[in-house]
């Protein structure tokens, strides 16, 4: 979604500065006296003079452009998880991505666990991982001994009170 959020504030942005420079060109063309190169003078006086701030097209685009500009700011306001997790050694992190992936296939190979989905959230030095499965509850030592392993594996530090483990009874179908 960072990637996302960064290109519609790039399109929005190259699209003002664009259209900045054009009103700017034309302007300097209105002030010299000579012919504008986009926007007939005479239709561009008349639609200027004739416009008011009530008029529905004025509205519609001022709305449009205050949406537009109020999603990308709560879009780049709003607490990503983090990209890397902290290790033992120094200096090393590792991708939050890597270590979802390493985590669920450990939890995968528990007898009785399928489905894991592991995630991490919080900041970089307190994150917290949170692991979802199917299986029986009595599995749930054996998913939180795999995922101390596996995180010991990778060099990830979390204490306990940072590792939720919780499994739903698999589904039957009938």
């Amino acid at each position: 979604m960072r990637v996302t959020n960064r290109l519609a504030a790039m399109v929005l942005g190259l699209a003002l500065a664009v259209a900045g420079l054009v009103a700017a060109v034309e302007a300097l063309l209105v002030a010299s006296g000579g012919p504008t190169l986009l926007v007939p003078r005479d239709d561009w006086h008349a639609a200027l003079t004739s416009t008011r701030i009530g008029d529905g097209i004025v509205l519609g685009v001022a709305v449009t452009v205050g949406l537009a500009g109020l999603l990308i700011l709560v879009a780049q306001v709003r607490p990503w998880p983090p990209e890397n997790v902290d290790t033992a050694m120094a200096d090393w992190r590792l991708r939050r991505s890597g270590v979802q992936r390493r985590v669920a296939a450990a939890v995968d190979r528990v007898p009785g666990v399928s489905q894991c989905r592991v995630r991490v959230r919080g900041p970089e030095r307190r994150s917290r991982l949170k692991v979802r499965a199917s299986g029986d509850r009595a599995s749930r030592p054996a998913v939180l001994a795999a995922t101390r392993a596996e995180l010991g594996r990778l060099a990830v530090t979390m204490p306990d009170e940072r590792v939720a483990v919780r499994l739903n009874r698999a589904r039957r179908v009938t």
